[in-house]
């Protein structure tokens, strides 16, 4: 694989920067987020992107998430935002809220979905490298660092990768174990809760009253 980084020693500016190059060079890298480590790259390189679909195992066609360093930043890829998201965007942001939101139209890029889905997830990660990486990288497509079916690694050592795959690894350690995301889409017809995560349908509701369960 590449090289591991370790994130609990050293400067975390620096690595930031190691990460920052390799993601500006068009490279994947392997990240710690809250429960899990995912693969990232630049989601405006659609080499980057397609490598980390084949990495992953995806079938064609298969959108990748995007994740972004604040709700700021999601406004300007993002459309058909309502009041209400805006309300979830402020509440649970940073964290595990995942939106599935329409693009904004014209963007470059190509989220492994030949922008056929009219539609992506986007989310804010509370990761404290991974928020510190999109401050300055702006957004980044990210899956799990694992093959498809498999389950999201804690560790390092749970990641299958060639030496050639990956530009670098960081390491935060064993990841501790969590609820994924709660994943709402939204668009102008309502907010509609696909599944309930670490965030609650109740949660949901007390700041969005419109939202229902499908």
């Amino acid at each position: 694989m590449g090289k591991t980084i370790d994130l609990k020693k050293g400067d975390m500016n620096r690595h930031v920067n190691k990460a920052l190059k390799a993601i500006s060079d068009g490279f994947i890298i392997a990240i710690p987020l809250e429960h899990s480590y995912a693969f990232a790259c630049d989601a405006f390189s659609h080499d980057a992107v397609r490598a980390m679909h084949v990495l992953h195992g995806d079938a064609l066609f298969t959108s990748a998430q995007v994740t972004v360093s604040n709700s700021k930043t999601a406004l300007g890829v993002v459309r058909e935002v309502t009041p209400e998201i805006e309300l979830l965007m402020k509440k649970f942001w940073p964290g595990l809220l995942s939106l599935n939101l329409r693009p904004q139209i014209g963007l470059s890029w190509d989220l492994g979905d030949n922008n056929q889905l009219d539609r992506l997830s986007i989310r804010v990660p509370k990761s404290k490298f991974a928020k510190a990486l999109l401050a300055k990288t702006g957004p980044l497509a990210i899956t799990s660092a694992s093959r498809i079916g498999m389950p999201a690694p804690k560790e390092l050592g749970d990641i299958f990768a060639l030496d050639s795959d990956l530009a670098f690894l960081f390491n935060n350690g064993k990841l501790r174990a969590g609820l994924p995301s709660t994943v709402i889409e939204a668009d102008d017809e309502g907010i509609r809760v696909v599944r309930v995560g670490a965030i609650s349908l109740e949660e949901i509701k007390a700041i969005a009253p419109s939202a229902r369960l499908i």
